[in-house]
């Protein structure tokens, strides 16, 4: 199969059975079609019809080492820096796309696969692990241009540190039962981003597993398997205007939780299970990081880039780019755009090959911009915010602009540089960037998106060389 349209993939999500749950409802009919989902299932068709352009097939396709067909470039397994350098072009064309504001674009979970196949090897001669259904999952989510969605946060019952759960009946997802068809599963995960509009669900242990073996698993399983329900939150879709919604009637993501009703996971299916060395280790021992976290700086420079351009369309709009304050506000997405490019870049050129032979981006420049990502992002919002002011409040909509009033709009909402209707297009896309309920999504989901800031700063502190340092300060004493 190969690469695969736009259409297919529309026609794919389509065929399946997916229990979906919104607003209390069952979703009915074809996922395509409903207004929660329409607007985000054709951009994603979009981009898959962007890789197989006659243009694009050299940077966005490889060839299938087993079907010779041209698959898509973010499951290539790198083996030089060079093919690093092509995977991230891959990803930036994706990510403009949106403008960087789809989290969950198919490269991100692709990358993750491909990651798991490079590190599979860890998990040969151990305990209750299946590492060929790992290569098994890759090899056919690669040739069939699968598409996924994950989930591995437990519900959030109680946070504190010396919390166990000692329900009766499971809260957290577990392993309840085995029989000769595979694992049996109950409980819930959340936080599936694009859940119930893929192909597949990838559930993992969290990277932080405390160590219950009936949690300790990795498996991926097709999204309307019998048992799995995908219940959404509310939809942040404003309406089907680009207009008046530019951005939520596009790119809005549903995120949901995944219930397990007693769902039989088939051997073939189960990557690792009941072993709590494996579930705690996998994923700082495997590139899944390096290569997770390098998709994701990868999309936050383009969507730096767009914040940046946005807030100097408003700049010009409204004239004030003379104002020193002005200039000190674009200054710090600038700031923070190039220090997310320099980390990007230094991580691809300071990247090495692994114990199994992959090229790995170098980890220490994607965790200091893991780390910086979730500041600048809800700062890089406020700042449009500032900027647009009170013209970011009352903002009338496509129908107003086609009404009797429209008169009065054109005298009374143009800028100095901008027509009416242009001025309240730039300050739409401003107001649904940040102050929408889509736009309120974005800063949260920036400001968590790899997990606990504060553990992510202990995680860089613990991993990060002192010894350099360390070094001068003792010659300095010595001396």
């Amino acid at each position: 199969m190969g690469a695969i349209t736009g259409e297919e993939f529309i026609q794919r999500i389509d065929q399946l059975k997916t229990e979906i749950w919104l607003d209390g409802q069952r979703i009915e009919g074809p996922i395509s079609q409903h207004q929660a989902f329409k607007g985000l299932l054709k951009t994603k068709a979009a981009l898959y019809d962007l890789q197989i352009l006659p243009s694009n097939l050299s940077t966005m396709t490889y060839e299938s080492p087993t079907t010779k067909e041209r698959v898509g470039l973010s499951y290539l397994q790198p083996k030089t820096k060079e093919d690093l350098r092509s995977r991230q072009q891959m990803m930036t064309q994706w990510a403009r796309v949106s403008c960087g504001l789809l989290g969950r674009s198919p490269d991100y979970l692709n990358s993750v696969i491909m990651s798991f196949a490079c590190s599979s090897a860890y998990l040969h001669g151990k305990e209750k692990c299946f590492p060929e259904h790992i290569q098994a999952l890759y090899e056919r989510a690669r040739d069939r241009d699968l598409s996924f969605t994950h989930t591995f946060i437990t519900p959030q019952v109680n946070r504190s540190q010396s919390y166990f759960e000692m329900t009766d009946e499971p809260i957290s997802a577990k392993i309840v039962g085995k029989t000769a068809e595979g694992l049996v599963i109950k409980g819930a995960r959340l936080l599936a981003t694009q859940g119930g509009l893929t192909d597949e669900v990838l559930v993992f242990s969290a990277p932080m597993f405390l160590g219950d073996p009936d949690e300790a698993f990795a498996f991926s399983i097709p999204s309307d398997t019998k048992g799995l329900r995908f219940i959404c939150r509310e939809s942040f879709v404003g309406g089907e205007s680009g207009f008046t919604y530019p951005l939520s009637s596009r790119f809005e993501e549903m995120d949901s939780i995944v219930v397990f009703d007693n769902v039989v996971v088939p051997w073939e299916c189960v990557f690792f299970y009941e072993n709590s060395e494996v579930a705690a280790d996998f994923f700082s021992i495997s590139s899944f990081h390096p290569f997770a976290i390098h998709q994701v700086i990868t999309r936050q420079v383009v969507k730096a880039e767009f914040m940046l351009g946005l807030a100097e369309q408003l700049v010009e709009t409204i004239n004030v780019a003379e104002y020193q304050h002005i200039q000190g506000k674009l200054s710090e997405i600038i700031i923070g755009l190039e220090t997310l490019k320099a980390l990007l870049d230094k991580s691809v050129q300071d990247a090495s090959l692994d114990q199994w032979g992959f090229m790995r981006p170098s980890l220490t420049p994607l965790q200091v911009a893991s780390n910086l990502s979730p500041k600048i992002f809800p700062r890089f919002s406020e700042i449009i915010q500032l900027i647009g002011a009170s013209g970011m409040v009352a903002l009338p909509t496509e129908n107003d602009f086609q009404s009797a009033i429209e008169p009065d709009l054109a005298k009374y909402l143009q800028g100095a540089t901008k027509t009416a209707e242009e001025r309240v297009k730039i300050f739409r896309i401003a107001w649904d960037l940040t102050m929408s309920s889509f736009g309120s999504r974005q800063t949260q989901y920036e400001r968590y998106f790899f997990g606990d800031p504060i553990r992510l700063a202990s995680q860089l502190y613990r991993a990060y060389s002192k010894k350099d340092g360390m070094s001068l300060l003792s010659h300095l004493l010595d001396s």
